[in-house]
């Protein structure tokens, strides 16, 4: 049994809580009074059906908080509140029912405005059995928090997707806002909200941005951000904020990344296009200045050099492209990279494939030293006229000393060296350790273009010499001086030659020392030819009696006058056609083999060729498979040569059919590793092939012939194999 003092402990008690509860009233009127509040308490916080269509029961509000009043006088104020939370708990499924429904109207047809109508919802059940705010703020977060732990807990995958779309759709509508601050969808989905904000900048960009290079289009994007994206970021990250300051300083950390964005993708755009801007270059600078800017906010130049040396292997490096194009994309992409990248880490990283590329190139020098001379029919030359002339530059050892000296970038790598130079030309010729190559390749070019002047003009070569002793200095080309110098003295002897004794004949002489060495032939010049030879190395003997002429006679062109039986013709032919035609003035019928023997034992093949000039003048025919005959009175086509067999001509033309046979693996292999080309395209890489001299218009009737035969197929200009 219990004890006397224990007794009297749990009188006490309940002799207090009796007191509290009846609070000092007579009898047990305040303990009634009590019950009354009690109840009327918990009839007002009990948790309603908002479907339910029975009006709501209308209280007085006075004697709602006057009973709450005696309630939190008595102290039962937090047995009370557990009571309602219990009631709220037991009513969830109300919430629960409607979420479902919604959702699976959503799910149906993916209307956004179902997520909408259901967020709406949900705060009228919030407000509906939200307590008043006289409660206190310990009783409202009570009850949020069991509110929005119940909705989250009910909320499928599918909300996230559907909140999503609804925010893309609505950006700035502040009472959606305002529903999902109630509801704390902000907090919970903050991640999936900026991310519709980094997708719609995207979106911008893309479509802003996109292959639009002449300006720079970071500032526009900065004053649409500022526009467009920061009063919509006030919505959801500076919510509560009182002052423009107070805005500013809650939505510092998501506007840094939201800028941080707004430049990786500009940087993503431009990396992507940044083979297409090198060509466009110079009308794309503005789009190098915003790559520039965006580099410097995101460290993204490894996938910038990447994304280049990828579009070069693919588009730029293989047999299909002509080296003058490789040539002009490197130098457009030295401009453009020193832009971007003054200290040269980028250009370096990037431009060494395509320096060993062009180093295993054949015609690389050639191509490089024809642009240094100006020659017009190389295309566009890969130095700018408003460049200044600047002499090579050799690589320097670092002079630590310097006091502008700086350290290597931090992303330069070992075999990596600082270039001070800005002359495009030196960054080329340095793709060869010496520039030897290019002094004897000047040289060539040089004999070419001097003995192709028909009209004694050598000033523009003497100008290109000029320039080229700046880059290479003066001793390098002492040759080419030579060179021009003999020229001009080639002239005056050839004038002093026609005062002896006039000559049809007009030679240029050279000094066999210091010119490249020219092409040798044991062609022979027959008849009138040789003779008119003769009569000027006579001439040319007592006017240089130290000096032997030694001939060339395959080299230069002969004008010539045919007088045939019934028509003059007039053409301007290389020797060997005019030695073959001198020689059928001694006989009208002549087989290949006697024109070879009596010429000098030319090469079969060009013999072979220069008679077809002939018979596509209809000078000569081909009567029998390698017999010729001079045609003195010209032949007009019967109806049996129409009807009957084909001419005797297309014999020749048979020959070159064979000898284009040889290429077919070429062609073959191309084709099977390329897929389908133009025929152009064909003709430049068939350029590489040993011995192969033929024009797109031969190449282009060999094509037509194996697509005949079904080798390959044609469809809009695209050559591929056929099937």
């Amino acid at each position: 049994m219990a004890s006397a003092a224990v007794r009297a402990q749990v009188a006490a008690k309940w002799q207090e809580s009796f007191n509290r509860l009846n609070r000092n009233e007579p009898g047990i009127s305040g303990l009634l009074a009590f019950s009354e509040a009690w109840t009327l308490a918990i009839e007002f916080l009990k948790p309603r059906d908002l479907n339910d269509p029975a009006p709501r029961k209308q209280y007085d509000l006075n004697q709602v908080m006057a009973a709450f009043g005696v309630v939190n006088e008595c102290r039962r104020l937090p047995v009370m509140m557990e009571g309602f939370l219990e009631d709220m708990r037991k009513s969830q499924h109300l919430i629960t029912r409607e979420v479902e429904a919604y959702m699976t109207l959503y799910e149906s047809n993916s209307d956004p405005e179902a997520i909408r109508s259901l967020v709406y919802r949900l705060v009228e059940w919030y407000n509906a059995w939200k307590p008043t705010a006289d409660f206190g703020p310990t009783m409202t977060s009570a009850y949020t928090l069991t509110f929005q732990t119940h909705i989250f807990s009910v909320l499928p995958p599918s909300f996230a997707r559907g909140i999503k779309a609804l925010v893309s759709a609505t950006l700035q509508h502040r009472v959606l806002w305002q529903a999902f601050d109630t509801l704390s969808l902000i907090d919970r989905y903050e991640t999936l909200i900026a991310s519709i904000g980094y997708e719609f900048i995207e979106s911008y960009v893309e479509e802003t941005c996109a292959r639009k290079w002449s300006e720079p289009m970071l500032p526009t994007l900065r004053t649409w951000m500022i526009d467009k994206i920061v009063p919509w970021m006030l919505y959801p990250f500076a919510r509560g904020a009182t002052n423009a300051d107070e805005a500013k300083t809650m939505m510092q950390g998501v506007g840094s990344r939201f800028d941080f964005h707004m430049h990786k993708t500009l940087c993503n755009l431009r990396t992507k296009e940044i083979f297409d801007i090198i060509i466009d270059f110079p009308d794309s600078a503005g789009a190098l200045q915003d790559l520039k800017e965006c580099l410097a906010r995101v460290d993204q130049r490894a996938d910038l050099v990447q994304a280049l040396r990828q579009a070069n292997n693919k588009r730029l490096l293989h047999p299909g492209a002509d080296t003058k194009d490789i040539l002009t994309h490197y130098v457009s992409t030295i401009k453009c990279l020193r832009i971007i990248d003054p200290p040269g880490v980028l250009l370096f990283k990037v431009a060494d494939p395509t320096r060993r590329y062009l180093r295993d190139r054949p015609d690389t020098i050639r191509c490089i030293v024809a642009s240094l001379v100006g020659d017009g029919e190389s295309g566009d030359s890969l130095v700018d006229d408003n460049d200044p002339i600047q002499p090579l530059q050799q690589p320097e050892m670092e002079n630590y000393s310097d006091p502008e000296w700086n350290p290597e970038p931090i992303d330069a790598g070992p075999d990596f060296r600082a270039s001070k130079s800005s002359d495009v030309i030196s960054t080329i010729v340095s793709i060869y350790d010496t520039k030897d190559l290019f002094i004897k390749e000047l040289q060539v070019l040089l004999a070419q273009r001097l003995l192709a002047v028909k009209d004694g003009n050598f000033d523009r070569e003497r100008r290109n010499v000029e320039i080229l002793k700046i880059r290479f200095g003066e001793a390098a080309l002492q040759v080419c001086e030579v060179m021009l110098r003999d020229m001009t003295d080639s002239r005056r002897i050839d004038q002093h030659v026609q005062s002896q004794n006039v000559s049809s004949m007009h030679p240029t002489i050279i000094s066999r020392h210091f010119w490249p060495a020219l092409e040798s032939s044991d062609m022979v010049m027959p008849g009138q030819f040789q003779t008119l030879q003769e009569q000027y190395a006579k001439e040319f003997s007592v006017f240089k009696p130290d000096k032997v002429l030694r001939w060339l006679p395959h080299l230069g062109r002969v004008h010539l006058q045919l007088e045939l039986e019934d028509r003059t013709l007039e053409a301007d032919v290389p020797p060997l056609e005019a030695a073959f035609i001198e020689l059928f003035s001694e006989k009208d019928v002549w087989t290949v083999d006697e024109l070879v023997l009596r010429s000098g034992s030319v090469n079969r093949n060009a013999a072979v060729k220069a008679l077809v000039t002939w018979v596509d003048m209809h000078v000569l025919k081909e009567d029998s498979e390698g017999v010729f005959r001079l045609l003195s009175v010209a032949e007009v086509p019967t109806a049996g040569t129409e009807a009957g067999e084909l001419p005797p001509v297309m014999s020749v033309q048979q020959q070159q059919a064979e000898q284009m046979k040889m290429y077919w693996k070429f062609i073959e292999g191309m084709l099977t590793n390329l897929g389908s080309l133009p025929l152009d395209r064909i003709q430049s890489m068939l350029k590489f092939a040993p011995g192969y001299d033929r024009t797109v218009e031969q190449l282009g009737g060999f094509m037509e012939a194996a697509r005949r035969e079904g080798l390959v197929n044609v469809k809009d200009g695209m050559w591929r194999l056929g099937k």
